[in-house]
């Protein structure tokens, strides 16, 4: 004899069962294009900073396959004339796929002590600053921010002083680092960014 079986609530079985279905279909779904993109950031690259000019955050990973040349920078320092350089350069070979990166420091000699609106302030109205820029942080100390830290660790180099560069090719690596007095028309630097903006994003260097 063939027993049945009478449910006490079919609409209740009907909603656990259309639940349990919308749940594995959702599992199956390939990730959002963005998280996709947020793991094929470069490891250097994974983190977030405000803005100099409006306090916003912004990932650095937005600079994922453009080469970077990141400087420490300060007012009122004797290197402070190299703003007018790093200017220049971003504006020449920013269509190339140039970046240049600024990060205010009081770390050295006390050469940055206003705030970030003074500063943002400043590097506009007396060199035209258009290059991004985000908010003082520190470089040069063991608490560096976690950027700082992997390129310090990369490069083999701590920054000593203001106006200090790192180049970081088009996959997030590190590859040189330039003192202070090194300055942004130095043909060493200036022939290592072309170089690297003429390789493809993947491309083996030897």
């Amino acid at each position: 004899m063939v027993r049945t079986f009478k449910l006490s609530n079919p609409s209740r079985w009907t909603l656990l069962l259309v639940g349990a279905a919308a749940a594995m279909l959702s599992a199956a779904r390939p990730a959002p294009a963005q998280d996709r993109g947020a793991t094929d950031c470069p490891p250097l690259l994974r983190h977030s900073f405000n803005r100099l000019q409006t306090g916003e955050p912004q990932s650095l990973c937005q600079f994922h396959g453009k080469v970077l040349l990141v400087v420490n920078t300060a007012s009122y320092c004797g290197y402070t004339g190299q703003y007018e350089g790093l200017e220049a350069l971003h504006r020449k070979y920013r269509d190339r796929g140039l970046v240049v990166v600024g990060f205010p420091t009081n770390d050295f000699g006390n050469q940055e002590p206003g705030t970030n609106k003074e500063i943002a302030e400043f590097c506009r109205t007396t060199y035209g600053v258009q290059f991004p820029m985000f908010e003082k942080t520190t470089v040069g100390r063991l608490d560096a921010n976690p950027f700082y830290a992997t390129l310090i660790e990369q490069s083999g180099q701590r920054p000593r002083w203001n106006f200090h560069k790192y180049v970081v090719d088009r996959n997030g690596r590190t590859v040189r680092s330039f003192g202070s007095d090194v300055t942004p028309e130095s043909k060493d630097l200036v022939d290592l960014i072309e170089r690297l903006l003429a390789e493809k994003p993947g491309a083996a260097r030897g």
